[in-house]
């Protein structure tokens, strides 16, 4: 009998997504000579190399690529089994795997983690930032127990919760003289110089759809993975992009930009918490995305 632990296989798991033994000995919250440890004994059992070892670089063996999705499932059901015993006990307690997108996470998260830690001391959070379509497809390998996004979310499995909405602005060069009397019209040609993120970014596709009439082939797409990284361009006069609006705070303090209002009605963004359709942690998704909802406010004036 091989007899592998549960506490084996988080190791495993951490060191898969890591690659790194001591990253991944923090993540899993021990020291690294345990997890080393117990890395060893679980190759020793199953009679195979999982991990080869160069320098400070870590890489997997093929066996450990295939063994892993299936250590992923074995750990989803374990969290599921713990979740379904906690119910009726106190809600959002334990480990929680938090997804949120790139254009959400620096302005939202500075509010939500301290709310979030005053209403749920024992609440251990884990974050991951990525776009939408990858936080989708770890929802559904149950690699995540919801994530922050924008709708709409085309996903018949997901639960979705809308939290506030955010709406868009235009970021310009401060001097630009196209911009001199906003609000600036969607169908504004100097909107051609409009600079997106790179595929896959949502915020892309909501630039897109917001300036619908003006050419696609005139916009510029710089490969940008960052909206600062974007906001920093136009200061240096290389082009506009869309920012929304918990976004204009911090770049007000950014030289040479100017955040110019769209005619009304003004384009907007549905911030929303999605889960799994069949997540044992339902309530616990619907107690978070409540004290989300109630930050919204907050995070629009900061």
């Amino acid at each position: 009998m091989i007899g592998l632990t549960v506490r084996q296989m988080h190791y495993f798991d951490a060191l898969a997504q890591t690659l790194h033994f001591g990253r991944a000995a923090k993540l899993a919250g021990v020291s690294q000579p345990a997890l080393s440890s117990q890395i060893a004994e679980m190759e020793q059992r199953l009679n195979c190399r999982l991990f080869e070892r160069g320098g400070k670089s870590v890489r997997m063996t093929d066996e450990a690529i295939a063994l892993l999705p299936r250590i992923e499932r074995i750990l989803a059901d374990i969290r599921d089994v713990e979740t379904t015993a906690r119910r009726g006990r106190t809600a959002m307690e334990g480990r929680f795997r938090l997804g949120i997108i790139p254009t959400v996470a620096p302005y939202l998260l500075p509010r939500a983690l301290p709310e979030l830690k005053k209403h749920f001391p024992a609440l251990l959070l884990e974050l991951r930032e990525a776009v939408t379509a990858t936080l989708v497809d770890d929802i559904a390998s149950r690699k995540l127990d919801a994530f922050i996004a924008a709708l709409p979310l085309d996903h018949p499995g997901l639960i979705t919760e809308a939290l506030f909405s955010d709406r868009f602005f235009l970021a310009v060069p401060a001097g630009d003289p196209a911009f001199a009397s906003p609000p600036v019209p969607p169908e504004s040609p100097a909107l051609e110089r409009l600079m997106l993120l790179e595929e896959g970014h949502c915020l892309r596709e909501q630039a897109l759809a917001v300036c619908g009439n003006v050419r696609p082939v005139a916009m510029a797409s710089y490969g940008a993975t960052s909206l600062t990284t974007l906001l920093q361009m136009v200061a240096h006069g290389l082009g506009v992009t869309l920012i929304p609006e918990m976004a204009t705070g911090p770049a007000g303090t950014i030289p040479d930009l100017k955040i110019v209002p769209f005619q009304e009605p003004m384009p907007q963004r549905m911030i929303c918490l999605a889960w799994r359709r069949n997540n044992a942690r339902h309530g616990e998704c619907v107690e978070l995305a409540k004290i989300i909802r109630s930050l919204g406010a907050a995070v629009l004036a900061a």
